[in-house]
């Protein structure tokens, strides 16, 4: 299987739709990142299959973002803070729409291009 270094291409992208969805958090986006690039090195290193991998990394970070936007919304509850009550309420909901595979994970055409740039036209590439 023909790889191209991974030290060429850029970083794999957030996918568009979480870039946009998460906006106004660019530490998530920042996070989200992160996640990546850990999983595009381990699916070097071991016999992975990237893109599943990859996938499965997003994925594990925007659950870690629901479990804390619903700490953030009980500690907002337990303040009695309307406003704070609010707009945790409405983050808890956006990290929810971001991991849904119908809404935030549903355009992953991007970081496929890009795996398949660094891994090659592959049949282990998901």
């Amino acid at each position: 299987m023909k790889r191209t270094s991974i030290m060429s291409l850029p970083p794999p992208p957030v996918p568009a739709k979480l870039r946009e969805m998460l906006k106004d958090y660019p530490g998530h986006i920042k996070r989200l990142q992160e996640v990546l690039v850990r999983s595009v090195d381990r699916s070097r290193r071991l016999t992975l299959m990237p893109f599943d991998d990859a996938i499965s990394a997003l994925e594990g970070r925007l659950e870690t973002f629901i479990f804390e936007a619903r700490d953030e919304l009980k500690m907002a509850e337990a303040s009695g803070d309307s406003l704070a009550i609010a707009e945790a309420k409405e983050k808890e909901r956006l990290m929810e729409f971001s991991r849904s595979s119908n809404i935030g994970m549903a355009d992953l055409d991007e970081l496929w291009e890009y795996i398949q740039r660094v891994w090659g036209d592959s049949n282990e590439l998901s």
